[in-house]
């Protein structure tokens, strides 16, 4: 992450947007939504300052510049699940349990971020070496859903649990573009289940167990 996260920025050029966020977040944001308008490429580091209300030299004072605005963007988007996934499939009863908590913490994560930020990942710039530090966190979930379908999946099952794992992310990673319903995350989880084969009181007893998981672990997450 930025090494910046402690400057003090400049004076703006205009007031802030009374939001109470910072003036790091603003940029975030502002940088979000400009690639998703634009494009990556067709950024520029003015363009964002501009539209926060900063100098583009203010902008310097929090972040080196725009790979780095895209990489934190990126990380966010994965890490706050990364992080809490060994606790919750020691905290859930079953594989099935803990497929349901990390989808439910994961879609959680994509809509506490901007929501254009997962159509980034397969953006050209994305594959290049100064951001295979986002990728391999990527990996590292992907292996962790493929790792719960592997266990899910009957033998001889005609799915590849590779296959069956991607899907589960996809299906997460494409909240960004369903209507905000309530309910939503649940809804995320009980197809990923469905995909896997788990229907009706399965599928039920596995909500329960990863509702459980995941309020045992309250205050490690978002």
């Amino acid at each position: 992450m930025s090494s910046g996260a402690g400057r003090v920025g400049r004076p703006r050029t205009r007031a802030g947007d009374g939001s109470g966020r910072s003036a790091r977040q603003e940029i975030l944001d502002a940088a979000a939504a400009l690639f998703g308008e634009s494009g990556y490429a067709a950024t520029s580091t003015r363009a964002i300052a501009d539209r926060v209300g900063i100098r583009q030299a203010s902008l310097y004072y929090h972040f080196a510049g725009k790979d780095e605005i895209l990489l934190e963007l990126l990380e966010a988007s994965v890490r706050p699940t990364l992080d809490v996934v060994d606790a919750l499939r020691s905290a859930a009863p079953d594989p099935a349990a803990a497929l349901h908590a990390l989808v439910v913490v994961d879609v959680a994560t994509l809509l506490a971020g901007p929501l254009g930020i997962a159509a980034l990942y397969v953006a050209p710039e994305v594959q290049q070496p100064r951001f295979e530090e986002f990728r391999e966190h990527r990996r590292q979930l992907l292996a962790v859903y493929c790792d719960l379908a592997r266990e899910l999946l009957p033998a001889g099952h005609p799915v590849s649990a590779e296959v069956a794992g991607h899907a589960c992310l996809h299906l997460v990673e494409m909240v960004a573009t369903l209507p905000p319903t309530p309910g939503l995350a649940e809804q995320v989880a009980l197809t990923c289940l469905g995909a896997l084969g788990l229907h009706g009181e399965r599928a039920a007893a596995a909500a329960r167990g990863g509702d459980r998981a995941r309020s045992g672990l309250a205050g490690s997450l978002r």
